[in-house]
């Protein structure tokens, strides 16, 4: 589902320009179309976790992008963990067996 700024605001709980604001310091990116913003689930789910960050939790303007980071770092470091398992589960025995040593071992 597609949401504009105002829809977004109010689906979230904040105001239109603290939206903004975060998108203008790329807190949120947002697909940008002709005069406007466009914010999909995922946006959403961004902007909510920012929220809650931000006005639930108290973490500070500083703090945020740290944390954004640090949470893209760790949803990055999942989906390459499963791209990861998928390939070891393709493998063949021999070599599943040869993983499977390997991360038994102390090096």
């Amino acid at each position: 589902m597609i949401f504009t700024v105002q829809q977004a605001a109010a689906e979230i709980g904040v105001g239109d320009k603290e939206l903004l604001v975060w998108i203008e310091q790329r807190w949120i990116l947002p697909t940008k179309r002709e005069e406007t913003f466009v914010f999909d689930d995922a946006d959403l789910a961004r902007a909510r976790l920012i929220r809650e960050l931000h006005l639930d939790l108290l973490v500070n303007e500083e703090a945020i992008p740290v944390v954004l980071s640090l949470l893209d770092q760790i949803h990055a470091l999942r989906r390459a963990l499963g791209r990861l398992n998928a390939a070891v589960d393709r493998a063949s025995p021999a070599v599943k067996a040869e993983i499977a040593k390997l991360l038994d071992s102390d090096g």
